[in-house]
């Protein structure tokens, strides 16, 4: 059973890089369906997928790579089960100096920290990737 499904995914998305794999298949649910529709926006994975029908739903997400070398560098988890971490817009700041993205669950949705400033919204931190 896992206990926090966005680090469970990310971690695999991570994972699955290291060792060059084409594609990931993980348990379908919306909040990580609509983090792989904002990672396919940047460019961190090619395409995202749903398959399946009613309990068994899943999600495919094909991974990018350029050169032979993983768009995905690393992650890092933000807020946990055990601790949720919310910022304001006014605390979001770039990610590796513009290299990265900051995730956010915001009242509109989940966007990257650059999108949250633009329309003035804060919300948790879901976790940084680079």
């Amino acid at each position: 059973m896992v206990n926090d499904p966005v680090a469970d995914f990310i971690i695999q998305l991570k994972n699955a890089t290291a060792v060059k794999k084409v594609s990931v298949t993980v348990p379908y649910s919306k909040l990580k369906h609509a983090v792989a529709v904002k990672l396919e926006e940047h460019g961190y994975v090619q395409a995202v997928a749903k398959r399946g029908k009613r309990v068994r739903k899943l999600l495919e997400v094909e991974l990018c790579y350029e050169g032979g070398a993983s768009r995905i560098k690393g992650v890092d988890r933000i807020s946990k089960p055990g601790r949720r971490v919310y910022m304001p817009m006014s605390s979001i700041q770039p990610v590796r100096f513009g290299k990265g993205s900051l995730i956010l669950s915001t009242p509109k949705g989940i966007m990257t920290g650059e999108e949250a400033k633009r329309e003035h919204v804060g919300g948790e931190a879901l976790f940084k990737i680079w």
